[in-house]
């Protein structure tokens, strides 16, 4: 993986054509006029943006090109930032700057990176970051070049088109990121079958209403999106593009007959088995959804609302009941029920009253699922046509129970033992979505990544009507084995009603003029047998008139379903010494058909090879962010979601003389109560820390924050340490309880567990737990063994972060610190030690001097009618680092804050955890 992007510098590149090396390279000055190009403020103008795609029988060869021009006065990066879709395999790139061409090559992943290091020893190297996000896969390189450079990418992929309910969609990255005086998006469709239909949904909106152009033929048909740069304007006066999503083309073919359609060109053949107009097979189906705190909101909605859907369209043959999970699991029914309009209508009602919280145990709750369908199939009780699947609905990773994904793969796949199908639907950002992928494939499923937001409900159940309705299953494909070799996979459990299964093999045409085909499935009602019959010349003539035709496009697709099936076996590989042949095999494959896998890389170079870049597959299949864009780098982004802006804080560098005023809100505008116990006030108006300790007793309750206005309590219980240390006790925060009056709810935080209550109701997450609770609009979320942070919806949020001490410790014991942000919504009623300073103080601090101690002056402190004498010090803020924690200057009030508090500290001291405040 190349971890981080290294600029490739193009020093001394001609601006023209000229000569190097004794030879003339070829310029960029075919480019014709290069005026009128808009530019944004970096100067950088894209001359054109052009796609061009050909798909022959499903295989889709698509090429991304982009021309730009340096027109700054200055060096700067030009960047080629593009979406691949996952799954595809990248074959070439090219790069040309002003005329000095960077081609490239695969190579043996190991063997690549020895290359690019010894290149990069050099400076003279360049990564190209490939990087996942979402379902598409991002190819970025940049380059640093000089004024007046004319630069050209190229980018070439393919991969085989899936069908999917009754149509085949071929999605294509279109993000130039600005405008392009010449844009062009160009697909042609080749199919031998014939076409039935050709749709371009309007997916880039409303705004290219009427661009699209569709020329279609009986077997041939041609897309063409150009628009000009007018109307690739988001306004009138805009110099931003609104070309900026996906481009799509849907399109079916003619089927004849039931036994599929036979190709035989070049020396491979391939099988494509869609059959028709047969009656589905009754299913036995477990829906397994997560109910874990993320799911909260409008996923949860959105889910509830597709389930009630999809519960709507079980046949009255199926078989089904319902797992919900979080921490723990709940079945709605412990075993399989048949969809009768009252049980499905119970299912709904169960549906309904979900109400999400705690953390994700993800393998109990498949091993739940996979233990029902198992004991029914063992008690006889499914219909011996039927499929049986598990539907699994998440959003995030494991939190609870077993948490190594490889083991619960491991655990699923020895449960399932082949007998059922399951599928995944990921949903969100954060979801592992390759995890699911791989799990799914494990057992004979497939995964699907949906987005939380308003379409979740439609995307569930396009994601369901793929796999709801069952046609055959045990389908087994037969060659004549003295004609045919290398066949891809040619067994398979079950065809879904709207799919394609294709077959791929190699075929000795010289000595056969006819290839036939058996195919022996289970249907509803009979054991059927199709027979397809293929003259070997027939598709000749057809091929080699169309120029724009892939010629290989039957060895391309064996070869792309044929590394793809290693992948999978090789993941489910039971010996080191198997997966390391077929590891073997896939690096040949690539090696021999170009093509970029998990086990080579691709070298770009130039010429003379004196300059190197690498491109290589993506190691985390969960850090890619963001579409793909041309121009300068921007600032990353922060990617903390889900974390309020006040839990993260910047270290700032202290000094003393003279005072230095608080940083910034956005760094460290916090009030804080951390150790033993220290409090940091922060003032927002006059920008300054002000710090205080509270010497209390062990058992006693402190009040923080009491708010009759808002209902809303926080107080913390001290607890001691294990013995004294000069004559001294230290007190720490060892329980604090969050009480929300006009919800009725009440939060007690403890070194070892976190406990909402809601009347008789009540939840607990320890802290070796990473999860959410949800009630009544407030959000407790739990990371493990650091901090938990409280959202009480737009209005306020608190953190408590635990400090764990060496058991043993003869001293020290666990406590915890809380952190309060000012911008709280709290009422002009708010007191209590932290309260109070809702309404800030006019605090004044002047003739500062030397203290006893040189580092820490002396000041005197005119506030609330009272002189006091401060000390410039620091205390720590520990959200970042839980053990040294950040230094925070402050000024020091001393005698437990006496003067800067209203009254004395005793006064603050509560009965009850949940108790508020009595004003004096």
């Amino acid at each position: 993986e190349v971890e981080n992007l290294i600029d490739l510098e193009i020093d001394g590149f001609p601006s023209s054509s000229k000569m190097r090396n004794g030879r003339y390279q070829r310029s960029t000055a075919d480019w014709g006029y290069v005026g009128d190009l808009v530019e944004d403020d970096d100067k950088i103008g894209l001359y054109s943006y052009k796609v061009q795609s050909t798909i022959t029988s499903r295989l889709a060869n698509t090429m991304i090109q982009a021309k730009m021009v340096n027109n700054a006065k200055k060096s700067q990066h030009i960047v080629f930032d593009v979406q691949v879709p996952k799954g595809a395999f990248i074959d070439n790139f090219t790069m040309d700057v002003n005329g000095i061409t960077f081609t490239s090559k695969i190579r043996e992943k190991s063997e690549a990176r020895k290359m690019y290091s010894q290149a990069k020893a050099k400076g003279k190297a360049a990564g190209i970051v490939r990087s996942n996000a979402l379902d598409m896969e991002n190819f970025k390189t940049e380059v640093n070049v000089p004024p007046g450079t004319r630069i050209q990418f190229e980018l070439h992929y393919h991969e085989m088109i899936r069908r999917k309910l009754s149509s085949y969609e071929h999605v294509i990255s279109v993000k130039p990121g600005r405008l392009a005086k010449h844009m062009e998006v160009d697909v042609r469709i080749i199919e031998p079958q014939g076409l039935r239909y050709v749709h371009v949904p309007n997916s880039l909106g409303d705004h290219f209403d009427g661009i699209t152009t569709i020329s279609k033929g009986e077997k041939k048909a041609h897309v063409s999106f150009k628009p000009t740069m007018a109307q690739q304007r988001k306004c009138p006066t805009c110099s931003s593009t609104a070309v900026d999503g996906n481009f799509v083309v849907q399109y079916d073919v003619n089927r004849e007959t039931t036994g599929g359609e036979l190709e035989i060109f070049n020396g491979y053949f391939i099988h494509f088995f869609a059959p028709e107009n047969l009656d589905p097979l009754p299913k036995n189906i477990l829906f397994v959804i997560d109910v874990s705190g993320s799911m909260w909101g409008l996923k949860m909605k959105q889910t509830i609302e597709a389930m009630k859907a999809i519960l709507s369209e079980l046949r009255a043959a199926d078989q089904f009941s319902l797992i919900d999970f979080n921490h723990n699991v709940r079945c709605w029914r412990d075993n399989l029920v048949s969809a009768t309009p009252a049980q499905v209508e119970d299912a709904k009602k169960y549906i309904q009253t979900i109400h999400p919280n705690g953390g994700t145990n993800i393998n109990e709750a498949l091993l739940r699922a996979t233990f029902i369908l198992n004991e029914a199939q063992n008690l006889g009780m499914l219909d011996p046509n039927s499929v049986s699947m598990i539907v699994l609905v998440s959003d995030g990773d494991p939190t609870v129970g077993e948490l190594k994904l490889t083991t619960i793969q491991k655990n699923v796949k020895q449960s399932i033992k082949d007998q059922f199908s399951l599928f995944c639907l990921g949903i969100g950002f954060d979801v592992d979505y390759d995890f699911l992928q791989r799990i799914a494939t494990d057992n004979r499923g497939m995964a699907q990544r949906i987005f939380g937001n308003q379409e979740t409900s439609a995307q569930m159940k396009n994601f369901y009507n793929q796999v709801s309705t069952p046609l055959l299953k045990k389908i087994q494909f037969n060659y004549p084995q003295e004609s045919v070799s290398d066949v891809t996979q040619s067994s398979f459990h079950n065809y879904f009603g709207g799919s394609e299964i294709v077959v791929a093999g190699k075929v000795d045409t010289e000595n056969l003029q006819h290839l036939e085909s058996i195919v022996t499935a289970t249907a509803a009602n009979a054991e059927l047998v199709m027979e397809t019959l293929r003259d070997v010349e027939e598709l000749d003539g057809f091929m080699k008139k169309d120029k724009y035709a892939d010629p290989e496009f039957t060895k391309k697709l064996w070869a792309y379903l044929t590394v793809n099936q290693m992948l999978a076996e090789r993941n489910t590989a039971p010996t080191a010494a198997l997966k390391r042949n077929i590891t073997k095999s896939i690096l040949q494959m690539s090696l021999d058909h170009h093509i970029v896998t998990p086990f080579t890389a691709m070298l770009i170079e130039n010429a003379e090879k004196d300059e190197i870049m690498l491109a290589d597959q993506p190691k985390d299949p969960r850090r890619g962010c963001c579409p793909g864009t041309l121009g300068l780098t921007p600032n990353a982004p922060n990617n903390n979601k889900g974390i309020p802006a006040w839990a993260n804080v910047t270290a700032v560098p202290v000094s003393f003389m003279p005072e230095q005023r608080s940083p910034p809100v956005s760094s460290l505008s916090i009030n804080r109560v951390d150790n033993d116990p220290h409090f940091i006030i922060h003032l927002p108006k006059s920008q300054r820390d002000i710090c205080f300790n509270i010497n209390s007793e062990p058992g006693k309750i402190l009040n923080l924050v009491s708010d009759p206005g808002t209902g809303v309590v926080v107080n913390g219980q001290l607890v001691g340490a294990k013995k004294a240390e000069n004559e001294k006790l230290n007190t720490y925060f060892g329980k604090i309880g969050f009480y929300f009056k006009n919800k009725g709810l009440k939060v007690e935080i403890t070194t070892e567990t976190i406990t909402l209550k809601d009347g008789s109701y009540g939840i607990t997450l320890r802290w070796s737990d990473t999860g959410h609770i949800i009630r009544k609009q407030l959000l407790i979320s739990v990371k493990k063994e650091s901090n938990v942070t409280i959202t009480v919806g737009e209005e306020m949020s608190f953190m408590v972060l635990l400090h764990r001490v060496w058991r043993k410790h003869p001293v020290n014991v666990d406590f915890l610190g809380i952190y309060i942000p000012p911008e709280n919504q709290l009422s002009p009623e708010a007191h209590g030690l932290i309260g109070q300073f809702v309404s800030e103080p006019e605090v004044y601090i002047h003739h500062q001097r030397p203290g006893q101690d040189p580092e820490k002056p002396q000041a005197t402190m005119e506030v609330k009618g009272n002189k006091l004498t401060v000390t410039r010090g620091l205390q720590k803020d520990y959200r970042t680092d839980h053990v040294v924690g950040t230094d925070v200057p402050c000024w020091f009030v001393h005698n437990s804050g006496k003067g800067f508090i209203d009254g004395h500290y005793k006064d603050y001291l509560v009965p009850h955890l949940y108790s508020f405040l009595k004003k004096p």
